[in-house]
């Protein structure tokens, strides 16, 4: 799934990400060591991967969308 970078704390390694239908969702600093990123900058398109959905859905891997 695709979404784009909304908030980063480099601190805590943790934000949020807005759906392509403008839903905000967290992502806490396990799905961002996940992928591998050093670094996350609002704006920028990533690819997700989640599970669960509605209230409960939760993200577990933050990444780069590379085309």
């Amino acid at each position: 799934m695709q979404a784009t970078s909304f908030t980063y704390d480099s601190g805590t390694r943790s934000g949020s990400v807005l759906l392509d239908d403008g839903t905000p969702v967290d992502f806490d600093a396990a799905a961002f060591d996940a992928g591998g990123l050093r670094l996350l900058r609002p704006g920028q398109r990533v690819r997700i991967e989640t599970e669960g959905e509605g209230a409960s859905l939760r993200i577990t891997l933050v990444t780069l969308q590379t085309l």
